[in-house]
């Protein structure tokens, strides 16, 4: 017997999406957390990709690299666009077909989309913008079962889900929660084409034209310097400062959920449980006391520069340094001091 640990890969015009390369990993994961199971059954686990577009081999390909060793292919000219139902009948068409132990999903906004409508269809439980997986007991169940771990109630409570009665045990992952695993680029795999028809019926809706939203080419989860302002700002204005010295850095704006709350900066910069997860190389945080739903969205950046008045806030606990000053005297002072050294090697 085969348990199949399944992961969505996203795709978008013929580009894998990185959260897809970041669940391999975590897939991989879960397969070697049930290793005793699988040594004492004599079962075998192999993670799968589950890849729908129109001639995107090449991202077939890509996913192989990361870890999968099967990528089920569905393609057709239906589905070179996203649409919901002809997406949601080709998945759960595949899932009846090798009944997958777990699938995860990107919690992008295509991801979230899908998955639920998948779910639904399949008839089985799916647990929501996860932070944390495992695979581990429950109760008195024999197999191990995928624990999901996600904020609830706004982000006050961390609760830990699990669907012991239907498979595929479902779960969406945020993007940037989990880390990228080394892409390989002599990995081998199979490549499965999976024919599937696409009816009438299934293409009621029509692509008309995209409009493009310009917050999402803010792309917060994978940028490589941030810098985030919070409540210590005081105001919305403030945000210019954090945006000046963004610039200087060549990096982009974040916010604490404080700050959003206060109407100060849209939604699509809060970083944070109920934000986005993120790992930049540099994590500028300035007014940003650290609560824990904030640390948690940004506590495995590589360097966390802090800036605040009060020397006992929680984010110096998880900051590589930590400058304890009035903001809008210590930002001004590192702008005029990166202008110039900036000036010095031109």
């Amino acid at each position: 017997m085969t348990r199949r640990f399944w992961v969505f890969i996203e795709q978008n015009h013929g580009e894998m999406h990185p959260v897809a390369a970041e669940l391999l990993g975590v897939a991989n994961c879960l397969v070697s957390e049930v290793a005793d199971e699988l040594k004492a059954s004599g079962e075998e686990a192999v993670v799968e990709g589950i890849l729908v577009g129109h001639d995107v081999d090449n991202v077939a390909k890509e996913a192989l690299m990361y870890g999968a060793e099967r990528i089920y292919h569905v393609d057709d000219p239906a589905f070179e666009h996203y649409l919901n139902r002809p997406y949601t009948e080709a998945l759960t068409h595949l899932v009846e077909k090798y009944k997958p132990e777990v699938f995860l999903i990107g919690a992008t906004t295509l991801g979230r989309d899908l998955a639920g409508a998948v779910a639904t269809s399949i008839k089985t439980g799916l647990t929501a913008d996860c932070t944390k997986l495992e695979m581990g007991p429950f109760r008195k169940i024999e197999k191990k079962l995928l624990l999901a771990t996600r904020p609830a109630f706004g982000g006050n409570v961390i609760a830990t889900i699990v669907c012991k009665d239907h498979t595929p045990q479902m779960a969406t992952v945020r993007p940037r929660v989990f880390e990228t695993p080394v892409r390989n680029p002599k990995a081998k795999g199979e490549i499965i084409q999976e024919s599937f028809e696409v009816t009438p019926e299934m293409m009621a809706a029509q692509l008309v034209e995209f409009i493009n939203d310009q917050t999402t080419n803010l792309n917060l989860e994978y940028a490589e310097v941030i810098v985030s302002g919070g409540k210590g700002l005081g105001n919305s204005k403030g945000f210019e400062l954090i945006k000046e010295l963004a610039d200087e850095l060549g990096g982009v704006v974040g916010s604490s959920r404080a700050a959003v709350d206060g109407g100060w900066i849209d939604y699509a910069h809060q970083v944070g449980q109920t934000g986005k997860h993120v790992r930049p190389k540099l994590y500028v945080a300035c007014g940003i006391s650290g609560a824990i739903q904030h640390k948690v969205g940004m506590q495995d950046s590589d360097y966390i520069l802090a800036i605040n008045t009060d020397p006992q806030a929680p984010i110096f606990e998880v900051s590589t340094l930590g400058v304890v000053g009035d903001l809008y005297e210590v930002i001004p002072e590192m702008i005029k001091q990166l202008r110039a050294q900036k000036g010095a090697s031109a």
